[in-house]
């Protein structure tokens, strides 16, 4: 079931003529209690899909707002185990789809069939995993699928045309389009790369095209919402939940990018 969810759930929201609304926020974030209790007002207040960031050491494709928050759940004590407890109270309390966000270092070392399996007995629906390259990808995916979780890959407007049908081809669940080149972080402006992205990635395969990266706030979620199955947000919300430190201003944004979304 917990990949077919989100499937559904992508699919729901192409039935109702808009895209689905995703946020991101790490696991341990301000702490593990709190980053359930974060999560859980994000989908409360519109969100459709949460991914669930696993905190890494040194983020390499993350901007200094992740990158902090990620610090600050270290610091904390945030362990896998704790990665998976918030996947597991999040998606009980609300019967939502759960993706966690991952560098492959993290899964690779706790083990990666152990890891697939309590994902899935967690309630996850899948995993991305942004530094995965899709030639190390096989025993990973083989684990996935035996769980029914969904995997899915990042894309870059950098990649070629063959890059993005051989990468779409492998994914399960969604592509990840990323709106821009280099790291996470808010933008002024939604980058035009990211629908020319888009429509290259729908000449190559069926799946939904989510997009995230750079997305600031309710008017860019609408436009990049016009283009594509999936609207994906993080670094906004984490900027906020960092800057005002209450889940009052975290769902009055995440309200905000939900009215953008359905409003495109």
């Amino acid at each position: 079931m917990s990949r077919r969810l989100l499937t559904e759930t992508l699919a729901g929201a192409k039935r109702a003529g808009r895209a689905a609304l995703i946020t991101y926020l790490p696991a341990g974030f301000p702490t593990v209690d709190g980053g359930i209790a974060a999560l859980r007002a994000t989908l409360d207040a519109g969100a459709d899909i949460v991914e669930v960031g696993l905190p890494h050491s040194d983020p390499v494709l993350d901007g200094p707002v992740i990158q902090a928050a990620d610090d600050l759940a270290l610091r904390g004590g945030v362990r896998i185990a704790g990665v998976l407890r918030t996947v597991r109270e999040v998606h009980a309390a609300t019967g939502k789809p759960v993706l966690v966000m991952s560098y492959w270092n993290p899964v690779s070392r706790y083990g990666v069939e152990r890891f697939a399996r309590e994902l899935a007995e967690a309630g996850g629906s899948g995993c991305v995993l942004p530094d995965l390259p899709l030639a190390e990808s096989a025993t990973w995916r083989r684990h996935a699928a035996a769980h029914e979780l969904a995997t899915v890959f990042v894309v870059a407007p950098s990649s070629t045309d063959a890059q993005l049908a051989e990468t779409a081809a492998a994914g399960t669940g969604f592509v990840y389009a990323a709106a821009l080149m280099g790291v996470t972080g808010t933008r002024a402006s939604v980058d035009e790369a990211a629908a020319v992205l888009v429509r290259r990635l729908r000449a190559v395969t069926g799946l939904p095209v989510c997009v995230g990266m750079g997305i600031a706030d309710a008017g860019q979620a609408a436009e990049v919402a016009g283009f594509a199955d999936g609207v994906i947000v993080g670094s906004a919300l984490v900027e906020t939940l960092l800057g005002a430190g209450d889940r009052a201003a975290l769902e009055r944004l995440t309200e905000q990018l939900a009215a953008g979304v359905r409003g495109a």
